[in-house]
């Protein structure tokens, strides 16, 4: 179980003092549903409304525009993180830096080390966190048979290498359905990571950081009707009407708990410092099998996901989650001596 934790608050005469620069792809948007994007311009919209009732001094911008000259801004909440172009969730922090404008987040390489699926499941085996078996399948490199990683049952994923609520992502059951996946990643400019498929459930472990140090919160997991089903772009953004049933439930499991929490702290530490995060796991209670999947330092913070439901399970409302997260960054940044 983890330990009680109180959110933080920012001292009254900082909200006004300190102005920030909130980016959001759907930042000016009304509210409701996107053609494209769905559900997530709904998420930037309560962002945006949850921090103006903070009482903050705000300002506000839709493109990385804004931050190619002086964003005169004290601080940048950046929730503009794919931008269309590979790479681009190092774009807001390397331009911030340049600046030399702090911002919510973790450096860019470690932005770069966590967004890179391949690279921090080398972080996460260099931790002793075990990991399944996987081959990045870089675009302009040879795709070869050889590189493919072994599976049990003869089922692939194949899915963008920093891909985010998976989009692109496919499933195959031989070498040729594999070569032709990652060749249509490849064709959209992106690597390609390719792993056996896991059968279990996905387990969330999100973290924020409080007075300095990776704080956990309490474990979530997807309870799903069919585990072998993969979950796709459009569902997960609520542009089509997913038919599963699943269900995202408290993970307190007492014979695997203790565990679990080992294996996050020890990703956690390797990416340290950041403002807030999610690592993911996959878990097969048949085989007691827990194996690292993701890290992702720029998660969602809608009050409909993961982060804002393990922080509700912990006693904070969605504005208590934003203001925690502000007024950590805060200090480690030196805007504020101290949080209320």
């Amino acid at each position: 179980m983890t330990a009680p934790i109180a959110p933080l608050h920012i001292p009254e005469d900082a909200k006004e003092r300190i102005r920030i620069l909130f980016m959001a792809k759907h930042a000016l948007w009304g509210g409701g549903m996107h053609p494209e994007d769905g559900n997530h311009a709904i998420y930037h919209h309560e962002v945006r409304t949850t921090l103006e009732n903070l009482g903050l001094n705000l300002k506000f911008a839709n493109s990385y525009q804004v931050l190619f000259e002086d964003p005169e801004a004290d601080f940048v909440f950046p929730l503009l993180n794919r931008g269309g172009f590979v790479n681009s969730e190092m774009l807001i922090p390397t331009l911030c830096n340049m600046w030399r404008v702090p911002y919510v987040g973790a450096m860019p390489f470690l932005r770069g080390l966590g967004d890179d699926k391949s690279v921090s499941k080398l972080v996460a085996q260099h931790a002793g966190v075990p990991t399944a078996p996987w081959f990045c399948y870089r675009r302009g490199a040879p795709v070869l048979e050889r590189d493919l990683p072994p599976s049990n049952d003869g089922r692939w994923v194949i899915k963008p290498n920093a891909s985010s609520a998976s989009w692109g992502i496919s499933d195959a059951h031989d070498f040729n359905g594999v070569e032709n996946a990652v060749a249509e990643i490849h064709g959209q400019g992106h690597d390609a990571i390719v792993e056996p498929y896991l059968d279990g459930y996905d387990v969330q472990v999100a973290f924020i950081t409080i007075d300095g140090a990776p704080v956990q919160l309490p474990m979530l997991w997807y309870e799903r009707e069919d585990t072998q089903r993969l979950w796709t772009y459009y569902e997960k953004r609520d542009l089509i009407q997913n038919t599963e049933k699943s269900a995202l439930k408290r993970f307190d499991d007492s014979r695997f708990e203790p565990r679990m929490t080992e294996l996050a702290a020890k990703v956690a530490r390797e990416f340290h410092p950041f403002d807030y995060g999610r690592i993911e796991f996959r878990f097969d209670p048949k085989a007691g099998n827990i194996n690292f999947i993701e890290i992702n330092l720029n998660c969602n913070l809608w009050s409909e996901k993961v982060m804002a439901k393990a922080a509700a399970q912990a006693g904070f409302s969605h504005a208590d989650l934003l203001e925690t997260i502000l007024a950590e960054s805060f200090r480690r940044n030196a805007l504020i001596a101290e949080t209320a």
